[in-house]
């Protein structure tokens, strides 16, 4: 079977659209489905071009244009030549002009304007980077959130997925023999979260590392025993700690960060 083409369309970036037909199409592991994204499509030239090929090529499309007009163009265009498609932003514009009473603003690209929020989530991103590995223990005291665990439990890019939440990231690798820095110490537990992992998955992953790198992946590195050891150091470090432990070994970042977000959450609540 040929590959299924997927046109992203939107008067913005088209992340939205994207991440809608992303998780749509996981749905449908065993097709070959090819995306091809068409941000800033704000004029009708351009957006007649765009759907031509899109019929040459008999592509879906998922669109997100919050300017009426066009959005009306590719939807009528596509139900006028059979074409599959899927308009993501206009059934959550009526609902909130049905809750409000009011007409939306029809500005493209307003969730990306450049505003504190934006400027928020840079700091927060630069601040992960800036602590990411214990690099400077100060960073700690600091953080929104402070992530420990072994080798590659998913630390650094737990904290840049978090980051991107707006959260300011600092992460510690734990190792045997090595000494806890005292800031760790001065944390509230609750910003404190222990990543672990099952050991026959974590020393499949760390094979795979050392694979990559062209090195033996049979190094003390992917040793069993020494994982169990490390990660025995490890969950008696979070139970002195007394932090929140999740177990990544079958959980995707984000995943992870939803647990992480809602217990901040939750403790918020609780102080209130």
């Amino acid at each position: 079977m040929s590959a299924i083409k997927v046109f992203i369309l939107s008067d913005s970036i088209g992340e939205t659209a994207h991440n809608v037909a992303l998780a749509a199409a996981a749905q449908f592991s065993d097709y070959d489905i090819r995306y091809q994204r068409f941000p800033f499509v704000r004029t009708d030239s351009l957006l007649q071009t765009v759907l031509a090929q899109a019929l040459k090529e008999h592509a879906a499309i998922f669109h997100t244009f919050v300017d009426r007009r066009l959005s009306k163009i590719v939807n009528q265009f596509c139900e006028a030549h059979d074409l599959p498609y899927y308009d993501v932003i206009t059934p959550a514009l009526d609902t909130f002009s049905q809750i409000t009473h009011v007409q939306p603003s029809n500005h493209p690209g307003t969730v990306h304007a450049l505003n504190t929020n934006y400027f928020d989530r840079i700091n927060a991103i630069e601040f992960a980077v800036t602590y990411d590995d214990g690099k400077n223990p100060s960073g700690f005291l600091e953080a929104d959130v402070v992530l420990l665990g072994v080798s590659r439990t998913s630390k650094t890019p737990l904290s840049l997925y978090l980051a991107n939440r707006n959260l300011k990231v600092a992460n510690l690798p734990l190792v045997p023999q090595a000494q806890i820095p005292d800031e760790i110490w001065k944390v509230d537990p609750k910003k404190i979260f222990g990543l672990t992992n099952d050991p026959e998955k974590l020393n499949d992953i760390r094979r795979q590392r050392m694979v990559q790198y062209g090195l033996n992946p049979d190094t003390m590195y992917s040793n069993t025993d020494k994982i169990k050891a490390e990660l025995e150091y490890a969950d008696k470090i979070f139970k002195k700690i007394g932090c929140l432990v999740i177990n990544v070994a079958n959980k995707s970042i984000e995943e992870t960060a939803t647990l992480i977000t809602e217990s901040l959450n939750t403790d918020e609540t609780n102080n209130d």
